[in-house]
């Protein structure tokens, strides 16, 4: 599979903030998607594991079920962004790598994200946590 340079993984954070007007990050947020869905990021890619990282914390910070369905169905149903499924593969790379990162404040689903884009060969994802610093290109 060749490398797609213009390419973006986006990671819980995002959808979060975006979705909750009290995250530090709301506004930041809503900058970098309307710069993603310009197009000037390429690709952009998610998965099954962020999906159901969004969907549960939103619900669990806001309390609010009918908030986490919308934001559910705008990251499900959005033709913008391809959703990617971890496989028995991804999710033994992850696996791995969450054993091996000692240093680092990741977890499982975030190394289920470094797994996928090595995978699909994405090289940049659209994330607030510092946490990928040196493992990958962060954009936010």
């Amino acid at each position: 599979m060749e490398a797609d340079l213009m390419a973006a993984f986006i990671d819980t954070g995002l959808f979060l903030a975006l979705y909750n007007a009290e995250d530090t990050y709301h506004q930041k947020s809503k900058e970098i998607f309307k710069n993603a869905f310009s197009g000037k990021l390429g690709k952009l890619y998610t998965s099954d594991y962020i999906i159901d990282e969004t969907i549960t914390i939103l619900l669990v910070r806001t309390k609010q079920h009918n908030l986490a369905v919308e934001l559910g169905k705008y990251i499900i149903e959005s033709p913008r962004i391809t959703k990617l499924t971890v496989d028995d593969d991804v999710f033994a790379d992850a696996w791995s790598t969450f054993q091996s990162l000692k240093d680092k404040y990741l977890s499982f689903t975030d190394c289920t994200s470094l797994a996928l884009s090595k995978k699909h060969q994405i090289k940049q994802i659209l994330s607030f946590d510092h946490g990928f610093d040196g493992l990958t290109q962060r954009i936010c």
